[in-house]
């Protein structure tokens, strides 16, 4: 289990990449396209870097994920998962909504979350058996008497597959059509433990995408997990929902026809 020493560490590597990121926020730096088509700058770089130097200073023998340099000490039962900035689409339109994701696990399950956005200076911290922390100050996810009432985010609808978007619009018919976010990636989870967001549904996922974000929803009160309703773990799919009120997981996997 984490201790309040992993805590206070994660904290600090979400300093260290703020630090990093908030001079090239709306500057002058370089960028380029990486395999997958997806974008990576030198703020990523950058923040990735420092957060890793610190790892490999204090936690020698733990592992590390990362987006932007790949894996070390791959066996390590400890694995620090890090995304330095999600949403770096965001990013490089000067959109104030991407995050710095910060994961401890533990043989593969998510222990420990950091979601920070470094310009708005806004954290929610999730610990395995503590209340989430939104700057410091415990938050709760909101009640959510039915679908009707909710309000549903995905990053983009062009993450799905014909098949997925098929279940997401199951989904999306069963809400309230203007209650419907597009955009956000990691900033929509938060919102989550906060209580203004009730369901988010995702797929294709990484590791580093959503590693972090288990910890802080379920910390809040609220529940995530892959479609099927299984917790998430390092080998889970990719395909995840965040639900603010648990109540109505159901609900949810029924609209999208994929009941228990």
């Amino acid at each position: 289990m984490p201790t309040s020493s992993d805590l206070t560490f994660a904290n600090r590597l979400a300093d260290a990449a703020g630090d990093a990121i908030r001079p090239l926020f709306r500057g002058n730096w370089e960028q380029e396209k990486k395999s997958d088509s997806s974008f990576v700058t030198e703020a990523d770089r950058a923040a990735e870097a420092a957060m890793r130097t610190l790892i490999e200073a204090e936690y020698p023998d733990d592992g590390i994920v990362g987006e932007e340099y790949g894996t070390r000490n791959e066996g390590a039962g400890r694995q620090w998962v890090l995304d330095p900035i999600d949403g770096t689409t965001s990013f490089i339109a000067g959109r104030p909504i991407f995050g710095t994701l910060i994961a401890l696990l533990q043989d593969g399950f998510p222990v420990l979350g950091i979601i920070d956005q470094p310009i708005g200076r806004e954290r929610w911290a999730g610990f395995s058996g503590k209340e989430t922390t939104f700057n410091g100050k415990p938050v709760r996810s909101a009640p959510c008497r039915s679908l009707s009432d909710a309000v549903l985010a995905t990053t983009t609808p062009h993450q799905f597959s014909d098949q997925e978007a098929d279940h997401f619009m199951g989904l999306a018919k069963a809400v309230a059509e203007r209650k419907i976010i597009y955009g956000g990636d990691c900033y929509n989870y938060g919102l989550v433990a906060s209580g203004h967001v009730d369901i988010v549904c995702e797929a294709g996922l990484k590791l580093h995408d959503f590693a972090a974000l288990a910890p802080v929803v379920e910390g809040a009160g609220g529940l995530m997990c892959d479609w099927s309703g299984g917790p998430l773990h390092s080998a889970s799919d990719g395909n995840v929902l965040a639900i603010g009120d648990a109540a109505r997981l159901e609900d949810v996997l029924e609209a999208m026809d994929l009941a228990l």
